[in-house]
């Protein structure tokens, strides 16, 4: 699988927390899938963005020089009317034909609807300006949900739309598992997580009732796995009913998704601590370091000890 190459265009004025919420799940899903993800930030003319709160990010390579993007991030803020020009126009005509779908956050479907990419679509975008927006584009339907996906080009508001909208990118691209297990974060120190009111066992709002409590026993139970039956026990049900949730709602069956908890606990164990192999394995819930090894090749596609390097 090649890696999917994103471009993120930024314009003055954006939020850091906008782009943070559509950066940091492709971090986690690149740390995690084999072919991985790269990414290149691009700004109008080159120079160094500067956010909303005075950050500034350079540019990893000039616009003339970006060719084709599997995926291409534009992030807007505040100043978006001034950057509603002819030129950014171009540029932005430019990069969407070169780009198999294009996103737009906060106030970013604004240049694109200047741009006439939202022309006969629906968009929405930040909701303080959704009222000047259907002003200025009569010819785009206004939508107020939290985002939309309308054929290539999908847009959002600001931070936690913009999360939403990544989330169900990477649940299209990666599957919904992978969605999952980014949008909660839940595979470090489980238990004192849980005692401190935070963790597995206060997810809330991603997947059903039943699959929150079986996937909370999971991660509880990461260095002692317990039998399928045991965990359709937790949640009230029979195997055969756990299995079809689990393939309903995270297209994998569940024994699949709990080996996927315990080597990714491994994966960070080994990049993150001096822990030998031995003592991972026993942690994440292997026999021997041996066990963990093959398991581990055989689901990421390189060795552990690669992980450390």
């Amino acid at each position: 699988m090649s890696p999917l190459n994103v471009t993120i265009l930024l314009f003055d004025g954006f939020s850091n927390m906008v782009l943070a919420c559509l950066l940091e799940p492709l971090r986690a899903v690149r740390d995690q899938v084999r072919g991985g993800i790269v990414w290149s930030v691009i700004t109008p003319g080159d120079r160094p963005a500067i956010s909303s709160s005075g950050l500034s990010i350079a540019p990893d390579r000039p616009i003339a020089g970006v060719s084709r993007s599997d995926l291409l991030i534009v992030v807007s803020g505040y100043g978006f009317r001034e950057h509603a020009t002819k030129a950014a126009s171009s540029v932005l005509l430019r990069l969407s034909r070169q780009a198999d779908r294009v996103l737009g956050a906060d106030t970013a479907a604004w240049l694109l609807a200047e741009a006439g990419l939202l022309s006969g679509r629906t968009a929405t975008l930040h909701w303080q300006v959704l009222s000047d927006f259907a002003e200025a584009f009569p010819d785009t339907q206004l939508s107020y949900a939290r985002y939309v996906k309308e054929g290539r080009v999908w847009t959002c508001g600001g931070a936690s739309t913009a999360l939403d909208l990544m989330l169900a990118f990477v649940a299209e691209r990666f599957g919904p598992a992978q969605a999952f297990d980014v949008s909660t974060m839940f595979v470090h120190d489980a238990e004192r997580q849980s005692s401190g009111g935070r963790g597995p066992s206060r997810l809330s709002g991603k997947g059903s009732e039943p699959l929150r409590r079986v996937l909370n026993h999971m991660i509880e139970t990461i260095e002692t796995p317990v039998s399928l039956e045991a965990l359709a026990a937790k949640a009230n049900l029979t195997p055969r009913t756990l299995n079809r949730l689990f393939l309903a709602e995270l297209g994998m069956p569940p024994g699949r998704y709990y080996q996927f908890l315990r080597l990714s606990r491994a994966r960070d164990l080994a990049a993150n601590t001096d822990l030998g192999q031995r003592e991972i394995a026993l942690r994440c819930g292997f026999s021997d370091a041996a066990a963990l090894g093959k398991a581990f090749t055989r689901h990421f596609g390189y060795s552990i000890g690669k992980t450390r390097k």
